[in-house]
């Protein structure tokens, strides 16, 4: 799901995690989130479209709401919408990144909604991360969704989203990673079948103690390809459709910049930026 921000609660020295002692959404956020290097991309795309800064936010999908958390500590002018449809997550979120921040988060708001739902109010930015969108399988319920999205920005508002690919991306697999602080996150592409483009992926953790959070997360989304989402935004009446692939020639940093083709990869990540 997605900081200078401190984070409360933080495991002390000499403590070690355990499957027993962990929070699955701390773990996430260190493993999975980047908030900064986020908003440093919608601010630098949203410039680009509309010479200015951009002020407010809405993230879809928000979770923890972590990346709003760090977008309102940005500037005092910064508000965010986060709106997701688990109640637990949001009160986690809550208690573990706005309350901590003191001022700038009482400039978010959460709402308990479908994302398909009517926006509360219009923004800058709407944010789609995290591949969270896929859960929509059919392009009817796509299309639509993008089509809300467009009717919640303001004039000059800009949509942001993410995708990944590549010839692994559909292959069952397990890919592991260590993250700092005494664990691991384990990325499982369960299954994938090639006619429905259903994909479903967990997410696990593992621990020094040799304990287990197994599927910590899993996902069952439709997995879309590039062309599909470029279309269904088109057809959502979105202006202009662009891709951002990572041009870095350094796999320990990212550059994404506007490509209208690229070299395929066994795996990559990419941004589709929709302005309205």
């Amino acid at each position: 799901m997605a900081t200078s921000k401190q984070r409360p609660k933080r495991r002390t020295r000499g403590t070690t995690l355990t499957a027993a002692t962990a929070d699955k959404h701390a773990l996430y956020e260190r493993s999975v989130q980047d908030p900064e290097a986020e908003i440093d991309f919608i601010d630098r795309v949203f410039r680009a479209a509309r010479g200015r800064a951009p002020v407010s936010l809405c993230e879809d999908f928000c979770g923890t709401a972590l990346l709003t958390a760090a977008w309102v500590k940005k500037s005092p002018e910064r508000r965010a919408i986060g709106i997701d449809i688990d109640k637990s997550v949001l009160a986690w979120g809550t208690e573990h990144n706005l309350a901590p921040i003191g001022e700038p988060g009482q400039r978010v708001q959460l709402f308990r909604r479908d994302v398909r739902e009517p926006m509360p109010e219009r923004v800058d930015v709407l944010a789609a991360l995290n591949f969270s969108y896929w859960i929509f399988k059919t392009r009817a319920e796509m299309r639509a969704y993008f089509a809300r999205v467009r009717r919640g920005l303001g004039r000059e508002g800009v949509f942001v989203l993410d995708a990944y690919g590549g010839w692994e991306s559909q292959e069952p697999m397990l890919e592991e990673r260590a993250v700092r602080g005494g664990f691991t996150y384990v990325w499982d592409q369960d299954t994938f079948d090639p006619i429905t483009h259903r994909a479903v992926n967990h997410i696990h953790f593992r621990f020094k103690d040799g304990t287990k959070l197994e599927r910590a997360f899993t996902y069952d989304w439709r997995y879309w390809t590039l062309p599909e989402i470029r279309e269904l935004l088109d057809e959502a009446g979105f202006d202009d459709v662009r891709v951002y692939w990572d041009t870095s020639p350094d796999e320990q940093h990212e550059l994404y910049r506007v490509r209208r083709r690229a070299e395929n990869q066994p795996g990559w990540l990419a941004y589709i930026v929709a302005v309205r």
